[in-house]
């Protein structure tokens, strides 16, 4: 986890559980969710297969499912499947 998407400058893991302890649960869970399935989606290369393009479909759906929550409780939290989380 990084303070700012702009500039990664690490924070410590306890500083991290600190900021999480104050988030609803569901909020953490759709921001893990969100930083895997973008990552999952930065390593597919085209040409892709009818079953690549697929996960890679699936990984989409869930980036935009946990931008929802991610975008209701804070609009700057959403993340895009193509831009680095780190």
């Amino acid at each position: 986890m990084t303070a700012s998407p702009l500039i990664p400058v690490p924070i410590p893991d306890r500083v991290a559980a600190l900021i999480g302890s104050c988030m609803p649960i569901g909020v953490l869970q759709a921001e893990v969710d969100a930083e895997c399935a973008a990552r999952e989606v930065r390593r597919f290369r085209v040409p892709m297969c009818a079953e690549d393009q697929a996960d890679r479909e699936h990984a989409l759906a869930v980036v935009a499912r946990a931008n929802k929550v991610l975008g209701a409780y804070n609009p700057g939290l959403v993340l895009r499947p193509g831009a680095s989380a780190f």
